[in-house]
């Protein structure tokens, strides 16, 4: 099992063009943790903004009547991916996993897939 520390850690140096990496508290829109970012991606502010984001789907979810479970919601810009993926482990409510990526050098597919593994590795 690994820490919110070593999880972000392993996000930014295995996934392919990851920029930045966050734990966030959607309940509070503060970040638990951070990893890279800079100047062009403050992820304190991405932290908030995305809080704002999960909150929007989750109730439009509800008003909708739709039961399921998000897995993770895809943001694409002209040259990035945002990668938001919900936790659904014990002791993970209301937190979820933030990654920014650089269109370039990313693959999409195996980032998800990746995030997914880390998440089920992650002990909050």
């Amino acid at each position: 099992m690994a820490n919110t520390e070593t999880a972000l850690k392993e996000a930014t140096t295995v996934i392919d063009g990851a920029l930045g990496a966050a734990l966030v508290d959607y309940t509070s829109g503060m970040a638990l943790g951070t990893i890279g970012g800079g100047k062009d991606l403050d992820l304190a502010v991405a932290a908030a903004g995305n809080t704002d984001v999960v909150r929007a789907k989750v109730r439009t979810m509800e008003m909708l009547g739709i039961n399921e479970e998000i897995e993770d919601i895809l943001i694409t810009l002209g040259s990035q991916y945002h990668l938001i993926r919900l936790l659904k482990g014990r002791g993970t409510n209301g937190l979820f996993l933030y990654l920014a990526l650089d269109k370039g050098r990313a693959n999409l597919a195996m980032a998800r897939h990746q995030l997914r593994k880390i998440e089920a590795e992650l002990e909050v």
